[in-house]
């Protein structure tokens, strides 16, 4: 392991020891003062963006997800207030009990220790890793991407500023090199990091899961469903499908799949009007959608292939397909649903109860938008990820779920037998 590498983690372990001790107004205090000097550092935060933005096309689907401005920052420092004024989660009792021994049991939420974060082109995950793991008790490792590295490492710099302002070690944040080799280091260092957690593409979240020796949530990719049934309100399918596609089309939360009953496909060209006139969204659709929407739809308009079914396309693309019942729209998403948001527009109750009993993901909704897959959404403040995963947490994860819990037992004596 590099030296500068271990430096770092080992200081982050040092800081984690501290943190978890820090009372929650202290750490509400941090986090509003960060807020405040982000939007005051914007110059110099938005400067190092643009130097990230000039390397990358801006028709890759990435360049969105890499911008920052001052809407956005206003944006994230609103949220670093919202996980401020969040009641922090350390020390909640969550069991208690007395054995007949007269052994006194608690359950009680702790940090986890150190979390390493590994993400792609998002700098504004940054501010909310640091938010969520500083209010948990958590130090932070965050190894971000060459894409992002001007705009990283200038968000940390004034986080920085702001933990030393409050006499907080600076330890507790540590930037790695966004250098690809160091990432395996990282994954490997169980004396150092708790938990490592992958926000990104398949294929990082693929690579942090294979050559982690650390434990992992899997977060991020998400291949999304959205099925109209017979039964829907076709002017509430419309409004959901266009905000779920093309709301912002480089999120995990974003519509991908489209799955059309039958006997509604006539209104396909309807419920993909403002998509194809207004967006411009290129269409990939099964043999029958196509003849449906040949002439009818003002997009482009592509044969689908098995290939665009499953596919998450971060980009303004949709696959289309027409499904006899509701069955085998649950099929079509068991094989193909990365598991993270699925949707179903309907208007029969026996139909949603199904749909969202029969599907198995982190988020299902009926009657609504994916794009509600989200911690601030969800009244979190922020998220630090979309757990696709089962085990430990799930969903948006925030403060609760980036803490662990401790067994606290008081005796007055007691030995056994």
């Amino acid at each position: 392991m590099p030296a500068d590498l271990e430096r770092g983690l080992a200081g982050a372990r040092e800081a984690a020891r501290r943190l978890a001790a820090l009372a929650p107004d202290r750490t509400a205090a941090i986090l509003d003062a960060l807020a405040d000097t982000a939007v005051a550092a914007a110059p110099e935060i938005l400067a190092a963006n643009r130097a990230d933005l000039e390397r990358m096309d801006p028709a890759d689907p990435r360049y969105d997800r890499l911008l920052l401005d001052e809407e956005r920052l206003a944006a994230i420092a609103d949220d670093l207030r919202r996980v401020a004024r969040l009641p922090s989660p350390l020390g909640r009792v969550l069991e208690e009990r007395q054995l007949d021994n007269g052994l006194q049991l608690r359950k009680v939420r702790v940090p986890i220790g150190v979390i390493a974060v590994v993400f792609e082109s998002r700098p504004n995950v940054t501010f909310d890793v640091v938010a969520l793991c500083l209010r948990s008790g958590n130090a932070s490792v965050l190894k971000g991407s060459r894409d992002a590295r001007e705009s990283n490492a200038a968000i940390v710099r004034v986080v920085h500023r702001v933990l030393e302002a409050h006499d907080v070690d600076p330890g507790a944040v540590f930037l790695t090199a966004p250098d690809r080799e160091v990432l395996p280091h990282v994954l490997e260092a169980v004396d150092y990091v708790d938990l490592a957690i992958p926000r990104g593409s398949q294929g990082l979240i693929d690579f942090v899961r294979d050559h982690a020796r650390v434990p992992v949530i899997e977060t991020g990719a998400g291949i999304v469903h959205t099925y109209v049934d017979a039964s829907a309100d076709l002017d509430k399918a419309r409004a959901i499908v266009t905000n779920a596609k093309a709301r912002r089309v480089s999120v995990c939360n974003a519509l991908d799949t489209l799955l059309v009953h039958r006997s509604v496909v006539d209104a396909l060209p309807e419920l993909l009007s403002e998509l194809g006139s207004i967006h411009g969204a290129e269409v990939f659709a099964d043999a029958e959608s196509h003849d449906t929407l040949h002439g009818r739809y003002e997009g482009p308009l592509r044969p689908a292939t098995a290939e665009h079914f499953g596919q998450e396309f971060l980009s303004m693309k949709l696959a289309v397909r027409v499904v006899a019942d509701l069955d085998e729209a649950l099929d079509h998403i068991h094989r193909h649903s990365s598991r993270h948001s699925e949707a179903v527009v309907a208007e029969d109750p026996e139909v949603i109860e199904a749909f969202l009993n029969g599907v198995d993901a982190a988020a299902v909704y009926a009657n609504a938008s994916t794009a509600f897959t989200d911690g601030g959404q969800f009244g979190m403040g922020a998220e630090i990820g979309i757990s696709t995963q089962k085990l430990h947490a799930r969903g948006p994860m925030a403060l609760p779920e980036l803490t662990s819990y401790k067994w606290v037992v008081r005796g007055s004596g007691q030995v056994r037998d």
